[in-house]
């Protein structure tokens, strides 16, 4: 089988990787190919080079200076990805050598154009609905003829917020159990991720401070104001900060820990920390938001209520953490290997192109989705009249 993967492209899929999207991406691609599969990926410049995997990269953006000055001109990076996703597209139209499209994308286009390909475009859902891609979905689904769009999501909760819109498979994330390895344990408590108010970080350091016990925060800086105005106050001999690790420094890091601090204030559409720890036999403490609840378990850790304020919810995290520190870590790494590899995702995934590919049709759209729209395959044509045939680049970036 041949998959087209469609990446998020405003960040390259290398390590350490900028987030979970861009984690999934690359170990999907790689699962692919090692087991036989052909296997083309679509990212940013400056992705990892995956062994025996074909790699596309966008073109420079091709402006003149009297367009880049016109009014309508929108933020670059906006019409960067805009144009790398409609070339790409437009190519995959032509494209006749290919078996499936999986898009990760969180681009409306790739979606809003499945229906111009001459195969089938899975879309797996990352994030709760957003309008651009709610849009986008109803348009391709309600389009007559054409190839279907199906779509996954990566948890149950997922599934559910974009019920309105599609029925989706679920498929959860997974992490490499084979770099995610067992810990000693023993150590400072740890928080990983994305430092951005919506993962709060601080929120962590509360908790630490509250129990009495050393921290190491972790994870690339997404938003410089509230790391330099929250986050970095907060800093002391206790409470430090490790720096933007790859895989392998923060598994070290991770296993030697004895639990994580996982408390987003916002639904996790799945939570890929709290799987990297459970692999490496750390048990969880965060709080019962989105998606976590399918990730970490009564034998693998504590979810406690996010409700009321700051103050509540930092109470009831430090009079579950006793109970958290005593789990069994070798309990957090059979749940991991059971439950959160990406063997296991792989080869659901693999099932489900086999169900797609053989003919299953996607799910009936809705009765409200059921009216007029234009045509994808007409906009498409629009679109191609503007944009002169051409290869995207071959090799690596």
């Amino acid at each position: 089988m041949h998959v087209f993967v469609v990446a998020h492209t405003r960040f390259p899929v290398r390590q350490p990787f900028a987030g979970g999207l861009e984690s999934v991406s690359w170990h999907l691609a790689r699962g692919l190919s090692a087991r036989g599969h052909k296997v083309t990926v679509f990212a940013a410049r400056g992705s990892d080079v995956i062994p025996g995997v074909e790699h596309l990269w966008p073109d420079e953006l091709p402006l003149s200076d009297t367009a880049r000055t016109d009014v309508s001109m929108p933020e670059e990076g906006w019409l960067r990805r805009h144009h790398a996703y409609l070339r790409v597209m437009l190519d995959l139209a032509r494209r006749d050598d290919i078996d499936l499209v999986h898009s990760h994308a969180l681009h409306h286009l790739p979606a809003a154009m499945a229906p111009t390909l001459k195969v089938p475009t899975l879309l797996t859902l990352h994030t709760p609905p957003t309008p651009w891609l709610e849009s986008a979905i109803r348009i391709a689904r309600a389009a007559d003829g054409g190839a279907p769009l199906h779509a996954a999501a990566v948890s149950g909760h997922t599934a559910a917020a974009w019920r309105h819109v599609v029925d989706a498979t679920v498929v959860r994330n997974g992490v490499d159990t084979s770099v995610w390895r067992p810990g000693p344990g023993g150590g400072p408590l740890v928080w990983s991720g994305r430092i951005v108010p919506e993962k709060a970080p601080h929120l962590a350091v509360r908790i630490a401070r509250a129990a009495g016990m050393p921290l190491v925060l972790a994870g690339p800086v997404s938003d410089a104001a509230y790391e330099c105005e929250v986050l970095r106050p907060l800093l002391d001999d206790s409470i430090t900060y490790a720096g933007h690790l790859s895989d392998a420094e923060l598994a070290d890091l991770v296993g030697r820990s004895s639990a994580a601090l996982v408390t987003p204030v916002w639904d996790e559409p799945f939570g890929l920390v709290a799987a990297e720890a459970l692999a490496c036999g750390t048990p969880v403490l965060g709080l019962r938001r989105g998606g976590l609840a399918e990730v970490v378990g009564p034998d693998a850790g504590r979810l406690v209520d996010p409700t009321g304020t700051e103050d509540e919810v930092v109470a009831r995290a430090v009079a579950a953490l006793p109970e958290v520190l005593e789990l069994s870590r070798a309990a957090c790494r059979a749940r991991a290997e059971d439950q959160l590899s990406t063997d296991r995702m792989v080869d659901d995934y693999l099932r489900l192109y086999d169900r797609i590919t053989q003919g299953a049709p996607a799910p009936r759209r809705r009765r409200s989705d059921r009216r007029r729209v234009a045509s994808p395959m007409a906009g498409a044509a629009l679109a191609a009249s503007a944009v002169p045939e051409v290869d995207l680049g071959r090799s690596a970036p």
